[in-house]
């Protein structure tokens, strides 16, 4: 791409080629810059995905080389060893192999028109009266002026190019560190089974998981508000009553650690000629750490809103702003829900987390869980299901509970 682009989106992860692909469908020309040497690595992902979720953004089903397994179980264990097993009707979940799925979108992209520069680091922006007109790239050690009509930022949690454009990240406090790993000889699996567990021995302010694949190898990973997320995993694998029955004799093939943003999105995800979406805008699930399909959401409608905002020649702040009020419309309760469950859930201790889960079991809130299908949208989730006996009783205990915490 010689000329101008009308749009720059730093960052090829699937957010970035997402919003690209859906700039160059509309017929904008894009480039993509992407610091590493290849779109999807280094991969430090789970790839644990809604199948709905991807279906209603256009992306499912998938080919089959890209998706690991399917899943219509989960298993959560307290932190005693306790299970709370949650059978679904269908495969509500899939596991996706995070390169090739990447790949898969930049390929739309490029299919579409977008053209990306790899090895290129987006080291800052251009800003010209106090309009961001642009970017400066590194490639090869030489930098290089890249004007623009419009930046999206979709470089992920470092944030550093929406700083520069005088916007607030993230919320600090909500940040966990995490581990993600590929193992092999894993016993005693379910493949259709997602595990979680729970507890602040093995990681505390989050949770742990397996996540099986056909193979017979497994995703193993967890997160931690505080500690060293590596030596949690060896505990996990070595000592959890019983994860480690199906993992201590497990042996890890790759490791990669990774920061999450659980404080939900930032405040202002835009400004004059420039746009921020994904984990750079904190648009991750407070519950379960899920950035993939929200960050998706989020690009589409960002494209969206840049391409009206380049036929209109206005590429002010106070047109983006159309951005931030359609995914607040979008997400907005969801988010309010589960940043609220997030704050509970981190306030219970593991006597209480065992005692839930086996309240739960007792009610059989999991036989009204089977029919289940959308678990992205959570707010809107539990007000779908909260005029069910199971729910309204599971509910009524947590309020009680999160009373006696909150007098």
């Amino acid at each position: 791409m010689k000329e101008m682009p009308d749009a720059v989106v730093v960052g090829g992860g699937p957010v970035g080629s997402f919003a690209a692909l859906n700039l160059a469908k509309l017929r904008n020309k894009v480039m993509v810059f992407e610091e590493h040497e290849a779109i999807g690595l280094p991969s430090h992902c789970a790839g644990h995905l809604s199948i709905r979720s991807l279906r209603c953004l256009g992306l499912y089903p998938l080919p089959s080389a890209i998706v690991e397994n399917t899943f219509s179980q989960a298993n959560f264990y307290s932190p005693g060893g306790f299970n709370f097993s949650v059978r679904l009707a269908k495969p509500v979940t899939c596991a996706v192999n995070r390169e090739a799925f990447d790949k898969y979108i930049a390929n739309k992209a490029e299919a579409a028109g977008a053209c990306y520069r790899l090895n290129s680091r987006v080291k800052s922006l251009v800003v010209e009266g106090g309009i961001v007109k642009g970017v400066n790239v590194k490639h090869d050690n030489a930098l290089e002026r890249v004007p623009a009509r419009i930046v999206v930022d979709a470089e992920g949690i470092s944030s550093r190019l929406l700083r520069q454009a005088g916007l607030t990240g993230f919320n600090g406090e909500g940040l966990v560190y995490g581990v993600e790993a590929e193992v092999e000889n894993v016993k005693d699996l379910e493949l259709d089974a997602v595990e979680v567990f729970l507890g602040k021995s093995y990681a505390p302010g989050f949770y742990a998981w397996i996540i099986p694949k056909l193979d017979g190898t497994a995703k193993v990973g967890l997160a931690a508000k505080k500690g060293n997320p590596k030596m949690f995993l060896q505990r996990l694998m070595h000592k959890h009553p019983v994860a480690s029955k199906k993992l201590n004799k497990a042996r890890i093939n790759r490791m990669a650690f990774h920061s999450i943003t659980l404080g939900g999105p930032i405040r202002r995800a835009y400004t004059d000629g420039f746009m921020v979406v994904g984990d750079a805008a904190s648009q991750v699930k407070p519950t379960t750490g899920g950035g993939v399909i929200f960050g998706l959401t989020c690009a589409r409608m960002a494209a969206e809103v840049a391409h009206e905002a380049l036929r209109r020649n206005d590429v002010s702040s106070r047109f983006l702003q159309a951005y931030q009020r359609r995914f607040t419309e979008a997400l907005g309760f969801d988010f309010g829900v589960m940043l609220r469950l997030r704050r509970f859930l981190d306030s219970l201790s593991d006597e209480k987390l065992d005692a839930i889960l086996r309240f739960y079991k007792r009610i059989g809130l999991n036989k009204t869980l089977k029919d289940v299908e959308e678990i992205d949208f959570q707010g809107k989730m539990l007000l779908k299901i909260s005029n069910t006996p199971a729910t309204f009783a599971a509910l009524a205990y947590l309020l009680k509970l999160y009373l006696i915490a909150n007098p």
